[in-house]
């Protein structure tokens, strides 16, 4: 688990400096999402979201934003691409729904992740 965890934290600073879109006002996660946003270290823990301007990291997966974002009156809608175990699915647009307690993430395929806080 902690190899998935370091390999999906490894894309996300790979992809970081591929995208320059900023939409979102800072990070959002749990804990351990969010303390990884500040400090850079992980522990390894099973239980991991972090959502910001590259993408979505969880303990499992990553999801790479592309494009550019669409506002939209709750959020956003973005072009992402998962990958999980070293397998990458399709490109999807994802809804981003901001609410009082934070991001939700939306799938397709009825998926959703969230609500997820803002890093403090």
């Amino acid at each position: 688990m902690r190899i998935l965890l370091m390999t999906a934290l490894v894309s996300v600073l790979l992809t970081s400096t591929a995208s320059s879109a900023t939409f979102l006002d800072g990070a959002y996660g749990e804990k351990e999402g969010c303390t990884y946003s500040q400090t850079g270290e992980s522990s390894g823990a099973d239980e991991f979201f972090l959502l910001n301007d590259e993408g979505v990291t969880t303990a499992t997966a990553f999801c790479a934003f592309s494009g550019k974002p669409t506002k939209t009156a709750s959020g956003f809608k973005i072009t992402a691409q998962c990958e999980s175990e070293g397998e990458k699915g399709q490109k999807e647009t994802v809804d981003l729904k901001k609410s009082p307690e934070g991001y939700t993430i939306n799938f397709k395929d009825g998926t959703s992740w969230g609500p997820l806080p803002k890093c403090k």
